[in-house]
């Protein structure tokens, strides 16, 4: 049996000091073995990704400290006491990382090819321009992104959320890693590419000989991808064992549960038919591609393209497509935040005509949850601030009557009022996108649109979640858009599906119809790489 490539002896990790001192991790072991794929698993909040930060020493010092003796062994060589300088080496040379969020993980002030082709340089030596350019466009189409060459000049803002999840993987790919640290590498992309990206994984895996330690909450992925599995919870590691071992015979509690959970249940049906609260009529949006010294426009990206729907009250309506179909744009053109042309009407007002000042009145009753839960808080507001920024700006209530309503709904969505003295950067992934869920949900609007708004959580809270946002439906009547990758939890929330393909609705009608007897081949195809039940 060879060394292990990877060994990591009581690793703890606090936060803070005094009194509000919290031990993310707490006297961690793992090892991780030549061209194997160890699975990290557990809930949001339990260790996973201050782990793989503290393997490379990436965590946010002097905020954070490591109590006691630990040591993280990579090919023999001890990380913790090695020099920033020779450290740098090999943070993204011999270990990859791809982030759990890339649109803060990524510059908004560079292309792809510049931030691509940067990773290039530094661990390869320098290379001409053209080179650089052919080598991520190489890249780019290796991890499965459309019409790669024309994506190379884009900004991160300009692609979906599960495009620049490919280029964190591009980028971590670039140099051929020894080890491959995954932190949810899947939890931006559709279906479709979930499979692909975790099949070019393996193949890579085989071909560089590289090992992989892959951070998830998504048990499907484990089950199928991973060679061992450590199941980790309140900082610490309950059970280790083989995948079908795990999977088979479970020996500890907390990993019977995480097997068990998984979103269940479906919309209450409507019983009263009202007028819609949201209509929209022929909506496009077309984005200019200009080229040329004079930038002149050559063709235009069809994001959205020509799609009308309607949303009743205490209705929900999924959306779901492969990343970069036009679902979060569509999202956004409904709410105004993008310019569109066509007709949006919401409850009895035009907004296709309305200005903005005469829309921001309705801004409280049309909230949104965006898919990146870290870029939508503020680094520098606290939790409490950031919920009670909608209600200082509608003036809605009195200081006391907005902290009695900011804890209320922390309580709905899973969490403890004392997290409002502290900051985004304190909480999980998962912990932020319920923050986010909780700063629309205080506004008590009638309309949320949800941009995967559960593709950050695990199964568990998954669940949790989708019971909240159905008992919240039933108790205050909230329309939803929900736009989701995820065929199950649409299965368990909507009442309503469309199917949306590069820009257009190839399909749409009552949930269970839809996903029981699709019609469309593009529909099929979804659904039969979601591996519906």
């Amino acid at each position: 049996m060879s060394s292990p490539l990877l060994e990591i002896k009581n690793l703890s990790v606090a936060f803070g000091v005094g009194e509000d001192r919290v031990l993310a991790v707490d006297r961690l072991s793992l090892t991780i073995n030549p061209h194997e794929t160890m699975a990290l698993v557990g809930e949001s909040g339990s260790g996973k990704s201050v782990t793989a930060h503290s393997i490379l020493r990436l965590l946010p010092y002097p905020e954070a400290s490591h109590p006691g003796d630990c040591q993280i062994i990579f090919a023999g060589e001890e990380l913790f006491n090695l020099p920033e300088r020779k450290l740098q080496t090999i943070r993204g040379g011999r270990i990859g990382m791809v982030f759990q969020e890339p649109m803060t993980s990524l510059n908004p002030l560079h292309t792809i090819v510049r931030q691509v082709g940067e990773s290039l340089k530094l661990h390869r030596g320098g290379g001409r321009r053209e080179e650089l350019r052919a080598q991520t466009q190489q890249l780019l189409e290796l991890v499965g992104i459309d019409d790669a060459a024309r994506r190379l000049d884009a900004f991160p803002h300009q692609l979906s959320g599960g495009q620049r999840q490919r280029v964190m993987i591009a980028m971590a790919l670039a140099n051929e890693p020894d080890l491959l640290i995954a932190d949810e590498p899947t939890t931006a992309l559709d279906v479709t590419v979930q499979a692909q990206v975790l099949d070019l994984l393996n193949s890579l895996k085989k071909r560089l000989g590289m090992a992989i330690l892959l951070i998830t909450h998504d048990l499907g992925i484990v089950k199928h991808h991973a060679d061992r599995v450590a199941v980790m919870t309140a900082g610490r590691i309950v059970e280790t064992g083989s995948t079908n071992a795990i999977f088979s015979q479970p020996q500890h509690q907390y990993t019977r549960k995480l097997l068990a959970a998984e979103p269940a249940g479906q919309a209450q049906p409507l019983t009263v038919m009202e007028a819609p609260l949201l209509k929209a009529e022929a909506l496009k949006v077309w984005f200019p591609i200009k080229r040329g010294f004079f930038k002149k426009t050559v063709d235009y990206v069809k994001a959205v393209d020509g799609v009308s729907l309607e949303i009743k009250p205490g209705e929900s309506l999924g959306l779901v497509g492969e990343s970069g179909s036009g679902k979060s744009t569509l999202g956004f053109a409904l709410l105004r935040l993008l310019a569109a042309q066509g007709k949006i009407f919401f409850d009895n007002h035009y907004l296709s005509l309305s200005t903005p000042e005469e829309i921001r009145p309705l801004r409280r009753y049309m909230q949104i949850v965006f898919q990146d839960p870290f870029a939508s808080l503020s680094p520098r507001m606290t939790v409490g601030q950031i919920i009670a920024e909608g209600l200082q700006i509608h003036a809605i209530g009195s200081p006391a009557e907005r902290q009695r309503l900011i804890s209320e709904t922390l309580s709905e969505v899973g969490l403890d009022e004392t997290v409002t003295r502290r900051y985004p950067h304190e909480f999980s992934g998962g912990q932020r996108q319920r923050i986010a869920i909780a700063r629309a949900l205080v506004l008590k609007p009638k309309l949320i649109v949800l941009d995967e708004p559960t593709s950050s959580l695990d199964r568990s809270v998954q669940a949790q979640v989708i019971d909240l946002l159905r008992a919240l439906q039933v108790k205050h009547r909230f329309a939803y858009l929900f736009i989701s990758h995820d065929l199950k939890v649409v299965k368990a929330l909507c009442h309503r599906v469309m199917v949306l393909h590069r820009g257009r609705v190839v399909e749409s009608g009552p949930v269970n119809s839809v996903l029981q007897d699709p019609q469309h081949p593009y529909t099929r195809t979804l659904l039969a790489a979601a591996l519906m039940d």
